[in-house]
């Protein structure tokens, strides 16, 4: 690939979608636009490039970004967050919820939805109170293609086999000809939404936690702030924002403070007193 083809495509994934590509990735730009120029019906890479540049045909544009976003995602991923978000946050949270029984979280860049679903049968399984309270999930992510798919929720046997216990799969998923489908008393509880974290989003809110993981690793600093920064806007002032392990606030955003309470990256609103908190191991 030409420096220029390359330079010209990570700056066009950084205007329309924050993500940076860096240098030497240009194995990973072939080898996800290649098979969607064939796809697409053009001659070649080149063809695509060409087009592209013209900016002329929205609907490619949307499908490089979508092609070249990573979409890494499995159900209860890394463990340690859903033990956070059982024994602590979740607790803490229907305590002081408990006087309007409503509970909002938004699952931001949800990919193939297996986070929003992860939550969803976690708060089935550990806390049949909510069963009696307005508790909306919503989720979103750039891609339409995944929002579609996630919304259908179906999934093959690899990826039901991905942190998913058996019991929840006997228990939430139906098998059909592609794999095993989410039963559809689930599917109709989390409301997906097409949303490019660049664009504004202060009508999602207000949030009590944004779960917001193994995005902004892929963001430049100043996005990183930006996004951070509205995201503060929109959690009440005792939310809580979940990041990914390998994301942080520090030297980005001096609107949150990590909270001591968990093992993951968990932060809440810098200045907002909180009563400290055992841990309560539910069943």
């Amino acid at each position: 690939m030409k420096p220029d083809d390359y330079e010209f495509i990570a700056t066009f994934l950084q205007r329309v979608s924050g993500l940076s590509l860096g240098s030497g990735k240009e194995y990973l730009v072939k080898s996800r636009l290649v098979p969607l120029a064939v796809t697409m019906g053009f001659d070649d890479f080149n063809h695509l490039l060409v087009e592209l540049r013209r900016g002329r045909d929205c609907r490619l544009s949307t499908a490089v970004t979508e092609a070249m976003t990573t979409n890494e995602t499995s159900f209860f991923r890394d463990k340690t967050p859903f033990e956070d978000l059982k024994n602590t946050l979740i607790p803490a949270l229907v305590t002081a919820r408990s006087s309007v029984k409503k509970l909002r979280v938004w699952c931001a860049a949800a990919a193939t939805g297996q986070e929003p679903y992860s939550l969803l049968m976690m708060l089935n399984e550990s806390f049949p109170e909510l069963k009696q309270w307005t508790v909306e999930i919503v989720a979103t992510d750039i891609a339409q293609t995944m929002i579609d798919r996630s919304r259908e929720g179906i999934y093959s046997q690899f990826e039901v086999q991905r942190g998913l216990p058996i019991q929840y799969l006997v228990k939430y998923f139906s098998q059909v000809p592609q794999g095993w489908q989410i039963k559809e008393a689930l599917r109709q509880r989390i409301v997906w939404q097409k949303l490019n974290l660049l664009d504004r989003f202060d009508s999602l809110g207000p949030f009590d936690l944004v779960l917001c993981r193994n995005v902004l690793i892929y963001f430049e600093v100043p996005m990183k702030r930006d996004i951070l920064d509205r995201v503060a806007k929109l959690l009440r002032p005792d939310g809580y924002l979940l990041l990914g392990a390998a994301e942080t606030v520090l030297g980005i955003c001096d609107r949150f403070d990590r909270y001591r309470g968990c093992s993951s990256a968990v932060y809440s609103l810098r200045g907002v007193a909180r009563e400290s908190m055992v841990s309560q191991v539910r069943p």
